[in-house]
Formats: structure tokens, C-alpha cells, sequence
């Protein structure tokens, strides 16, 4: 008897590694709620199940929980990006799946995309960095599936119209929150309808 309540009494004991993600998911949720100069680790940390100082052993310094952080949403959108990639079979249905990819991405990952927005106002060269760590990922992906539907453009060329697609996608998941009845399907229509030509017409 004594043995099975002390059986049933004991936890699991959580790995590192999922300790980790579950200190990065709470964080973001602060993050993107709070901003990251009015989030407090002592919140954190509580809300976490943890001391303040084992939350700084894991991650140094609040800095570099918010790094942390960016970096999984970074993993996370390359991720969602190359697995709408993968089921296309046109340079029509690429650009469609990867747009379409990127916004239920914002929709689907709120918090991280809130962090992704917010954070870029932070005075800090590493966070800095990170963030436009995200983006060049995502012009360089863009690039890539742009070289492959239109191999005769140039090194330049391609470039230039990658962040501009990228840049397009910014701006169009800003504009959606203040239009939240556009659904992803109706920007990816709006910006297919945009870019979608540019496929299949000689530009040079």
C-alpha cells in the first residue's frame, strides 16, 4: 500500500530539454503580451514553477530568453515554410503554398508572431541581429523557390524580388490586424494576384 502511494505520489521529472520549451512557451506568451521591457523574470519564473535563479541558469539573462525565443519561432518558420513547399508541383502552387504558409503561420502562432512584431523596437544589437537573422532566412528561402520556377533571372534579380515579396508579406500581416475578416486564403489570393504573373513572364 505504502508503495503504491508513493508511486502514484511521485511527478515526472521533466527533462531539460522540455523544460526548456516550456520556460520559451511561457516567454513568449509574456513577451508578446507584455513587450520586453515591462516583462518582469520574476513572472516568468513564477508562472513556470520555478526559481528566478534556476530560470537565469537556463538562460542567462532575460536578453537571452528573448533570444531563445526568436530563435524558435525562426526554426518554427522555416519549418512551416518548407513543408508547404515540399506538396507543390507548379511555380504557381509554390508561391501560393508558401504564402498561404506564412499566414496561417502569424495565425496559427500568434503569440510568436506578436514577438517577431513587438521585439524589433528593443535596443539591443543581438536581438537586433536575430530578428534580421529571420528575415534574411526568409528572403534566402524565397529566393531559392524564385530560382527554381524562373532560372533565367540573376543572382540580383532574384534578390531584389525576394524581398520584395517578403517585405509585401510584412506589411499585408500588419494590415490584417486591423482587417481581421481577411482570412489567409484571401491575402494569398490578394498577393498571388499581385505576384503571380511574374512566374511565367520573361522580366528581363
Amino acid at each position: 500500500m505504502q508503495t503504491q502511494q508513493a508511486s502514484t505520489g511521485r511527478r515526472k521529472r521533466m527533462s531539460r530539454a522540455e523544460r526548456e520549451q516550456q520556460i520559451l512557451a511561457v516567454a513568449e506568451e509574456v513577451f508578446a503580451a507584455d513587450g520586453y521591457q515591462a516583462t518582469s523574470m520574476d513572472d516568468i519564473a513564477a508562472r513556470v514553477g520555478l526559481s528566478k535563479p534556476m530560470l537565469y541558469e537556463y538562460f542567462g539573462s532575460k536578453e537571452g530568453l528573448l533570444l531563445a525565443c526568436l530563435k524558435r519561432c525562426k526554426r518554427e518558420l522555416i519549418e512551416a515554410s518548407t513543408v508547404a513547399a515540399a506538396g507543390a508541383d507548379t511555380p504557381e502552387q509554390l508561391m501560393h503554398d508558401c504564402l498561404l504558409a506564412f499566414f496561417r503561420f502569424g495565425d496559427e502562432h500568434a503569440q510568436a508572431w506578436a514577438l517577431l512584431r513587438n521585439e524589433s523596437a528593443v535596443p539591443s544589437a543581438s536581438v537586433s541581429s536575430e530578428l534580421e537573422a529571420i528575415r534574411l532566412q526568409q528572403r534566402d528561402f524565397t529566393s531559392g523557390l524564385l530560382k527554381a520556377a524562373r532560372p533565367d533571372l540573376d543572382d540580383e534579380q532574384l534578390e531584389a524580388f525576394a524581398e520584395a515579396i517578403i517585405g509585401a508579406c510584412e506589411r499585408l500581416a500588419l494590415w490584417r490586424e486591423q482587417r481581421p475578416e481577411v482570412t489567409p486564403e484571401k491575402a494569398t489570393e490578394h498577393l498571388m494576384t499581385l505576384f503571380a504573373p511574374s512566374l511565367t513572364q520573361n522580366l528581363r
